[in-house]
């Protein structure tokens, strides 16, 4: 079979987003069998297409990470879906400037207190869930002005985060789920049926904090949990994909993090059409 290739790192990852939400079944999340109330497929496809301009600056000009990612939100709001890919452009847009994942950690390290004070704005557009515990309240200008006395960066930011949030861990531990992702999916072979396989491989290792956050950490416990069930053969996927749509059960963050993962293996000559 001919090799194919993508003509360049933007169009990689429009490509990652689009193949994330168009695998299936991925328990609980939105995908071309089944929709939310409030965000459809169409939104998710709208959003990747929406971002192009942002992905492309990224790749030729380079530019500040706070502010391209304020910028992604300010193009991907324009649709009733709200809030589709936060967490992945979050990890996506390191990964285009850098062009890899050791390019990807330079860029975290090189953030400074500007990106910081861009990306807070760039969440204030979103509807994303934030811990209660959590003293640096986006909708609180206070929040704003302790950033710039402290002297925060956007890495700073993260490594806030990170306790309570698996995509923000990723800029603190070298983005090791995104490379385990794309590991995996050079293992499971090609195409969506190996990013599904991959995806629960995720799920079944670690609890995914989007489902924390909303629904708290037992839940995220027991979908792990039932996730590992399913790779055992103990329990029917399509079953427990069922189950996490009837709870509201939605791995957001794990889905953040296999689009990476696949914008990952991508670049790795993985091929997603075999």
């Amino acid at each position: 079979m001919k090799e194919r290739t993508l003509a360049n790192r933007a169009e990689q990852a429009q490509m990652a987003m689009m193949l994330e939400v168009c695998a299936y079944p991925k328990p609980g999340n939105v995908d071309r069998c089944h929709d939310y109330s409030d965000t459809r497929l169409e939104h998710f496809l709208a959003s990747t297409i929406l971002v192009r301009p942002v992905f492309e600056a990224a790749e030729r000009t380079g530019g500040r990470v706070g502010s391209l990612i304020r910028e992604a939100v300010m193009l991907t709001n324009s649709h009733a879906g709200g809030n589709t890919h936060f967490g992945a452009f979050i990890l996506l847009i390191p990964l285009i400037l850098g062009g890899d994942i050791e390019g990807a950690r330079r860029v975290v390290a090189g953030t400074d207190v500007q990106d910081a004070i861009d990306f807070y704005a760039a969440f204030g557009l979103t509807q994303v869930r934030v811990a209660e515990s959590d003293d640096l309240d986006v909708n609180d200008p206070e929040s704003i002005a302790a950033i710039r006395e402290r002297g925060m960066t956007l890495a700073d930011i993260m490594a806030y985060s990170a306790p309570r949030d698996m995509v923000a861990r990723e800029w603190t531990n070298g983005f090791r789920l995104t490379r385990r992702c794309a590991d995996l999916l050079h293992v499971h072979g090609h195409g969506r049926e190996a990013i599904v396989r991959t995806f629960l491989d995720l799920l079944a290792s670690v609890p995914d904090t989007f489902i924390a956050k909303k629904h708290g950490a037992e839940a995220a416990e027991r979908t792990m949990r039932c996730a590992g069930e399913v790779l055992r053969g103990g329990r029917d996927l399509r079953a427990f994909d069922a189950e996490c749509i009837s709870g509201g059960i939605n791995p957001g963050s794990i889905a953040d993090i296999t689009i990476a993962g696949i914008y990952v293996a991508l670049g790795e000559g993985w091929q997603w059409d075999c």
